[in-house]
């Protein structure tokens, strides 16, 4: 809760202070609290996250991996979180669930913020979580970065079926070469059914020369056009 959730409670900050005092609150963080014997959930806190920063939702290879594709997935995997605004997840978030949290935007600002996510089935009204294509395509963005490239094309390897319409629109709206290149490279290698309409999409965009970056690693990336 917050002091939004204790205000439409009929809870004002001095009622909230005594409370806190008397211990029938406790607080998390900076205008943040729970009840004393609760046990916070990862579904729950999320949610309560997504109320800020905007566009706050689970992507990339955790999305990927909520959806069942995975590859060697190891047991603490951080949560791999989006976002619009430069900030970071709470410090009472992340001392109880391992989570790394980006801003970076791997999409123009022609895409609309909420294409591609949705909430769970198995949690309707929850914390939004990208679909396969753009969750795909997150993961693409972080290669070289937080993002292994082994370890990601052996996941994308598993990824037979994708909505070509909706891989084709994000794809169009694709705002980084690397991301771009790698989903249409990488399917034409691994003979992916949806390979042909991958490139379709990316055509000319980013022109016909070779792209090329040094990565964290300090190995080199080229990908041709």
């Amino acid at each position: 809760m917050d002091h939004r959730d204790l205000a439409a409670l009929g809870v004002s900050s001095a009622l909230a202070h005594h409370y806190l005092k008397s211990g029938w609150l406790s607080r998390l963080g900076r205008g943040v609290f729970m009840f004393p014997n609760d046990v916070l959930r990862e579904l729950d806190c999320l949610k309560f996250l997504a109320r800020r920063p905007p566009g706050l939702h689970v992507g990339g290879k955790t999305a990927l991996a909520w959806l069942g594709i995975r590859h060697n997935a190891p047991a603490h995997e951080p949560l791999w979180l989006w976002g619009d605004a430069k900030t970071r997840v709470p410090a009472w978030f992340t001392q109880r669930f391992c989570a790394r949290y980006t801003a970076r935007k791997p999409f123009a600002p022609t895409l609309p913020r909420d294409f591609g996510l949705q909430s769970l089935p198995e949690n309707p009204g929850g914390v939004l979580v990208s679909v396969p294509e753009r969750a795909v395509l997150e993961m693409l963005s972080e290669v070289g970065i937080h993002q292994g490239i082994e370890e990601a094309r052996n996941i994308l390897e598993g990824v037979r079926s994708m909505r070509q319409g909706v891989l084709a629109t994000l794809l169009k709206h694709s705002a980084r070469v690397k991301m771009a290149r790698l989903c249409m490279l990488w399917a034409e290698e691994l003979n992916l059914p949806w390979a042909e309409a991958a490139r379709k999409a990316v055509g000319a965009r980013f022109g016909q020369s070779r792209w090329s970056a040094r990565l964290k690693d300090g190995t080199t990336l080229i990908l041709k056009a």
